[in-house]
Formats: structure tokens, C-alpha cells, sequence
């Protein structure tokens, strides 16, 4: 009877074994699907935004903040302390170390509550990623298991990479290069011992350990793992003395880190149709952007916005006046500062590149390039009279009586003097005289969506946006061919592909370079005596045009030097009027000629003087003249008329 039953528990607890056996392999290959998940590791990775030298901008995340490192990236340091902490036999187990789970048992046993746990490194990483944190058998097993499948399909230096990216570091910060970046602002090779074995007890508590708030308790951490190296043999104990009297710096940055706001959203709003997973996807992008140039921008945008503020007798912090800047490089389209509002705490919305409004005068020159291209002169003398336009809206006859901005008019003036003096009657005239239709023929070139087709396209009665001023202004300032500006140059995957390279994208040839630099020479004296003096900068030749909206509701200042283009705009984003004072010249020259005072101070080597190209000419039988060219030769009445403009060279 005995041996019966003997026999029988043995049965039993052989069918048991076997069917546990069989349980386990179900288990082992039911959980592929959830081991897949470290397997094919792709967590979620911030991206970056880098200037054009490649110093950070940003990061652009949604959830997480993680910088990927791969397992070279990680120094020996940050591993044996790891190692030496939560894992001593990492390198010998194969997923699941019994030792450990019989030792913490006894010890937890003991002390009547959990003091220590069993968890592999690898248990650890699984539990992190796929289980929950519910406390079952069940689940312990699930665990162990799926460690085992781990280690089975990765080695331990994958493993080792996935845990220190994985892992939370307190912060916000996700991954081991993340957390050296925000409490350190090193890069992994860059740290020291005592901040290895600092991030590597962090990973334990991040927010009882955390450096910021609790230094102590984070130093005494890492020098708990400093001894437990030195007691394992990996670290002498002169390298130990040193590291325990290190007290490493420790910085509390904001995650994003973002320094130039507006740049950054324009970034992802270009790239997220292309690259959807931009905030996850852990792409290096580099852009145009000159750091020194954008802090200089937003210095000159928030200048002239106090300037006109106080003469306004608003307070800086509270007036609804706002504005935006946009600095291009001439021959490269390539964006070199975007300031799209005076605080973007204020306000995120991006005035440079997504805010459309009139132009006004600023749009003048363009009307004259076509006359110039025509065969008119810059000595040609226009009609400067007051004229009436009948027309019908809706059925209703309707009356429009354009004026000058002086309220006068001149009769006759040569049309250098009239764009200089923005001269809207003259203006007017010359689209009369030319011809709507080829002059709409000719500015169909700009590509601007929306032209008017009435006399009102004179006065720049259009929407446009600093950055689409910034293109057809290049048309002026390349000698003719207009440039997309440029922001995003590249982009990098994850593992350092370059996946997207932009190149300088010409457009299309508006005019030729001596037409061009007719007008050139004609916005330098804008600049020097007409209603852009404000824009001036000693030393260097700087041009341009004014703009100014009915009743100063947009001011606009839109010129160049031989380097680059500046488009400066300002207004209220209610559309109601700046008020008196309010104008192109008053309002935003004053922030052009900040920006290019301080430009070449900072870099002096930029060419300060414009060249005459070939084929424009000032001498005709030995006496000085005005500026012609083949295509715009001068008027006979002034073929032997002296230099009109005493000392100002138009050149």
C-alpha cells in the first residue's frame, strides 16, 4: 500500500513537472509578441535643432525626452557602476540570477518587509518596458520568463544600451544621455566618475535621489557605488579617493532648452507633413539659423518696439503694439534670424512667416523695375497730378481719389524722386501710363497668390508676408533672380543618415543686374534723403523702402546691405492704426539700422559697398550723368545734364 502510494505521488509530481514543463514553453513562445518590443527596440527619441555651426537650438518632443545613446556612446564608468549596484553577476546569468532571488527572500524574510529585491538588470528593463507594476506571482513569472527570451535573442551589451535608454533619470529626462545633457550639460564622454556613479544611483528613486533638490542624498548614493567598485576590484582606491571628494555642478534646465522659439515651431511646421513622426522620431535637423544674428534681431525688434511705445506713451509690457523680423543672406536664400513677435510668452503665433498684410509703399519698387525694365529711366519725369477713378462694387458706382501722403503733388518729377519721396500719385500715373495689364503681365513673375487686379496693386493693396517679401526683395538684392529663403538645410535619422538636403533654390529672373542695380541705387537714396533716413547705418551702404499702410495700421521697412536682407514689420495684430508716428520710416527703420550697426560690429569682414555690375553706366561725352544702362538709356533732356544729386554719389 505504501509503495502504491509512493509510486503514485511520484506520477503525479512527474506529470506535474512535465505539465509545468509544458506551461512554460507555451508561456516562452506565447510572449514573443511582448519580447518584440526590446527585441526591435524603437522607443519614443527626442528630436534636435541645430544652428548652422551645430550648437543646439532645441529638442522637439511629446511625451518623453529621451536622446538615444548606442552602447559605444556609454563610458566603462557609467556601466560598472550600474553593474556593481543593481547586478553584480549581470555578465554570467542568463536573464534570471537565483542566487539573488534566494538571497533577497531570506533577507526580506528576516526583516519582516521587502529590503531587497532578486531583479536581474534584465528583469528590471522588462518590467520598465512591458509588465505593469502589478505584484503577482503570476506576473513575477511572466517576468522572469521574458528574461530569459531577452537574453536568449540579445547580448548583454544591446541589453546594457536598451536599460540606459530606457530608464528614467527624474526630470522629465528619459535615457542616460538625456540625464548627462540636463544635470550636467556634458556629453556622455565628458563625465567624470563621481557623475557616472551619480546618474547611475539615480535610476533607483529618481526623486529621493534627485541632484537638484536633495545633493546630499545623491552623493551619498554615488558613493555608496563608488565603494561597491572599489570593494569588487574595478576602481583602486586612490581613483575612489578622488571621486568621493568630487562634488560635480549640477544645472536645472528646461527640457526643451529652446532658445529661439519661433524658429523652432516654423521648423516642425515645415517639416511635420514630411518627417509626421518628427517628435518621436529622433532626427538631427540643421538649419541656417546664425545664433549670434537671431539674439541680434530679437535685441533690434524689442529696440524700436519700446522706441515706438514710448513715443506712443504705452507701456512696453502692455501695449497691443507687436512686430516681427526676418533676416535672409543675399546670396544664399539661407534665413539667418526669424523673430515673429516681441514675446513669444505672449504670443506663439508666428508673424514673419504666417501673418499676411499690406505692404503699402514697400511694394513700390517692383511697379518701378517694370517701368525701368520697360525702357523708363531713373532721370524719366513722371506725372505727379491728382487724378479720379470711377469704378463699381456690387452694382454701385464707386469714387476713388488717391493722394499723396504730403497732400500735395508736384506736377513733374523724375521717377528716382518719386519712389525716393514715395510719391503715390506718380505712382499711380506710371501704372496708368505703362499699362495695367503689362505690368500685371510682368509681376505675375513674383508668384503672389491673391494679386489685385485694379490700380490698387499702386499703393501695394496685396497681403503678403515678411517672409514672401523677403523672396521678392532677393530679386533685387541678387541682381535680379529671386531666392527661396531657406530655413531647414538637412536632416539627420537617428543613426546618422542624411535623409533630407536642401539646396539654395533660385526661382526665377525678375530682372538683370544692371536693371537691378538701378534700382539699388535708387532705394540707397531712400535711404540717404528720402523717407528711410531712420535706416541709415556710418560705413556702410545700406538700402531700401519704406511702407505705410492707410491710417499707419502696418509699417514696414524692407531693404539690404551687399551681405543681407532685413524685412522688419510692425503693427497691431487687431489691425487698428500704431497711430501718429506710426509709419515705415518712424516705426521699423529703426530696428533695420540697430541690426546692421551691430551686424558688422560683430562681423566686420562683410561687404559694406555694393558693385556696379557691367552694362550700367554714369558718363555720357565725359560729364557726369545719371545712372543708365542698354535697356533704360537716358531721357534727351538730360543727356548733357550734370550729376543732379551734388555730393551723393548714386553709386
Amino acid at each position: 500500500m505504501v509503495n502504491r502510494l509512493i509510486k503514485g505521488s511520484i506520477v503525479l509530481a512527474l506529470i506535474f513537472a512535465i505539465a509545468l514543463f509544458i506551461a512554460f514553453i507555451y508561456a516562452y513562445n506565447e510572449i514573443k509578441l511582448d519580447a518584440d518590443k526590446l527585441i526591435n527596440y524603437n522607443p519614443p527619441t527626442s528630436s534636435v535643432i541645430l544652428d548652422d555651426k551645430g550648437n543646439k537650438i532645441s529638442y522637439v518632443f511629446k511625451g518623453q525626452h529621451r536622446l538615444y545613446a548606442t552602447y559605444d556612446e556609454i563610458p566603462g564608468y557609467v556601466v560598472e557602476a550600474l553593474v556593481a549596484i543593481e547586478d553584480t553577476r549581470f555578465f554570467e546569468h542568463n536573464g534570471v540570477n537565483p542566487d539573488a532571488i534566494i538571497r533577497a527572500a531570506i533577507r526580506n524574510f528576516k526583516a519582516g518587509h521587502k529590503v531587497e529585491g532578486g531583479s536581474t538588470l534584465t528583469q528590471q528593463l522588462v518590467k520598465n518596458t512591458i509588465l505593469s507594476n502589478e505584484r503577482s506571482y503570476t506576473r513575477k513569472m511572466k517576468e522572469a520568463i521574458l528574461a530569459m527570451k531577452i537574453e536568449n535573442e540579445l547580448t548583454k551589451e544591446q541589453i546594457l544600451e536598451r536599460y540606459l535608454n530606457e530608464m528614467f533619470f527624474g526630470h522629465g529626462y528619459y535615457g542616460i544621455k538625456t540625464a548627462a545633457r540636463g544635470y550636467f550639460r556634458k556629453n556622455l564622454n565628458e563625465l567624470t566618475l563621481k557623475e557616472s556613479a551619480l546618474l547611475a544611483g539615480l535610476m533607483k528613486a529618481p526623486s529621493a535621489y534627485d541632484p537638484t533638490r536633495h545633493l546630499d542624498k545623491a552623493l551619498t548614493r554615488a558613493g555608496t557605488i563608488l565603494a561597491r567598485m572599489r570593494k569588487l576590484g574595478w576602481i583602486t582606491e586612490e581613483t575612489y579617493l578622488d571621486a568621493i571628494k568630487e562634488i560635480p555642478t549640477i544645472y536645472k534646465d528646461t527640457l526643451t532648452q529652446n532658445i529661439a522659439p519661433y524658429v523652432t515651431d516654423e521648423v516642425v511646421r515645415r517639416l511635420k507633413k514630411e518627417f509626421p513622426d518628427i517628435y518621436r522620431g529622433g532626427y538631427t535637423i540643421y538649419t541656417s539659423i546664425d545664433m549670434k544674428q537671431q539674439k541680434l534681431a530679437r535685441e533690434a525688434l524689442r529696440y524700436a518696439h519700446r522706441r515706438i511705445a514710448k513715443k506712443r506713451h504705452e507701456n512696453p509690457k502692455t501695449t497691443t503694439l507687436n512686430g516681427a523680423i526676418l533676416v535672409v543672406e543675399n546670396h544664399t536664400g539661407n534665413i539667418k534670424a526669424m523673430v515673429g513677435g516681441v514675446d513669444y510668452k505672449k504670443s506663439a503665433y508666428n508673424r514673419a512667416t504666417m501673418m499676411k498684410r499690406q505692404p503699402g509703399s514697400a511694394f513700390k519698387p517692383f511697379i518701378y523695375q517694370v517701368a525701368l525694365d520697360m525702357g523708363y529711366n531713373p532721370a524719366t519725369e513722371l506725372t505727379d497730378v491728382a487724378r479720379t477713378f470711377q469704378y463699381y462694387s456690387n452694382g454701385k458706382r464707386k469714387v476713388w481719389r488717391p493722394k499723396n501722403y504730403e497732400n500735395n503733388f508736384e506736377g513733374f518729377i523724375k521717377l528716382r524722386e518719386a519712389l525716393v519721396h514715395s510719391r503715390n500719385l506718380a505712382t499711380i500715373n506710371l501704372v496708368t501710363e505703362v499699362g495695367l495689364k503689362r505690368i500685371l503681365e510682368k509681376l505675375a513673375q513674383l508668384n503672389i497668390k491673391d494679386i489685385p487686379h485694379d490700380m490698387s496693386i499702386s499703393l501695394g493693396n496685396l497681403g503678403l508676408s515678411p517672409v514672401k517679401m523677403a523672396q521678392i526683395y532677393s530679386a533685387f538684392a541678387n541682381g535680379g533672380h529671386m531666392i527661396e529663403p531657406r530655413l531647414v538645410t538637412k536632416v539627420l535619422a537617428r543613426d546618422g543618415t542624411v535623409i533630407y538636403e536642401s539646396k539654395t533654390q533660385e526661382i526665377e529672373n525678375f530682372t538683370t543686374p544692371p536693371q537691378a542695380y538701378l534700382m539699388t541705387s535708387i532705394l540707397r537714396d531712400v535711404v540717404l534723403r528720402g523717407t528711410g533716413r531712420n535706416a541709415q547705418v556710418p560705413g556702410v551702404e545700406v538700402v531700401g523702402k519704406t511702407g505705410t499702410t492707410n491710417k499707419n495700421v502696418d509699417a514696414w521697412f524692407c531693404g539690404y546691405s551687399p551681405a543681407e536682407e532685413v524685412i522688419v514689420w510692425m503693427g497691431r495684430d487687431n489691425n487698428k492704426p500704431i497711430g501718429r508716428g506710426g509709419t515705415g520710416g518712424g516705426t521699423s527703420a529703426p530696428a533695420f539700422a540697430y541690426f546692421f550697426k551691430h551686424l558688422y560690429k560683430m562681423y566686420p569682414n562683410l561687404p559694406k559697398k555694393f558693385k556696379v555690375p557691367k552694362g550700367v553706366y554714369n558718363m555720357k561725352n565725359g560729364v557726369r550723368t545719371e545712372l543708365y544702362t542698354d535697356t533704360s538709356p537716358l531721357p534727351a533732356a538730360t543727356k548733357s545734364e550734370t550729376n543732379p544729386y551734388g555730393d551723393i554719389d548714386p553709386f
